[in-house]
């Protein structure tokens, strides 16, 4: 019997990967200040000297996690738009699809960065571009989604406050459930987008 070898470079990067995985399920769990790079590697089952030489310091592993973290939101999104269904209620399908997202763990764990971020320069200067750029392919999607012209004025403001709205519920999440409330102002902003953005006759 033939045993296969992994290559030392696919170990690696399987090991950073299951590193930052954890470090997300941390946030999500204990937040900023209950997340250590002890925690982290226990939880990647990966040794204290392995997680170290990968990320010696807690800034090191959260400012890569931040990095993992966008892309992982860029991809939950992304998956989640194509299966937003057609027809009379897309609006509404479209504004459900957003609150899962902000309701989600993956963004209670990028709100520990915010909050985070705050008070801390580094950790500001990693989160800060990235939050753009996710902010930037969110509402990109969502334009496409609502088959929005930004050409007509108010257009793209209806949007950005779309995004607000949603992001808002989705921290109001954080303190206690919400979906009741959530669910009667998701009707009707719909109902005020879909007269809003409608094509004047």
């Amino acid at each position: 019997m033939t045993t296969t070898r992994v290559p030392q470079e696919e170990r690696t990067r399987a090991m950073r990967q299951r590193l930052l995985d954890a470090c997300v399920e941390c946030l999500v769990e204990r937040g900023w200040s209950g997340t250590s790079t002890t925690l982290v590697s226990q939880r990647a089952g990966v040794s204290r000297g392995a997680q170290l030489h990968h990320f010696p310091t807690k800034n090191d592993l959260v400012v890569a996690a931040v990095s993992h973290l966008a892309e992982v939101r860029g991809r939950e999104l992304a998956a989640a738009a194509a299966s937003v269904p057609q027809g009379a209620r897309r609006t509404r399908a479209v504004l459900g699809m957003l609150a899962d997202h902000f309701t989600g763990p993956v963004f209670t764990a990028a709100l520990e960065l915010w909050v985070a971020a705050r008070t801390d320069e580094q950790l500001h200067a990693a989160v800060a571009p990235l939050e753009q750029r996710v902010g930037r392919e969110t509402h990109r999607m969502t334009v496409e989604l609502l088959g929005v012209d930004e050409s007509r004025p108010g257009a793209r403001e209806l949007v950005q406050a779309t995004l607000d709205l949603v992001r808002g519920l989705g921290l109001a999440n954080t303190i206690r459930d919400d979906r009741a409330r959530r669910g009667r102002i998701l009707d009707q902003w719909a109902r005020t987008l879909d007269l809003a953005l409608q094509e004047p006759s």
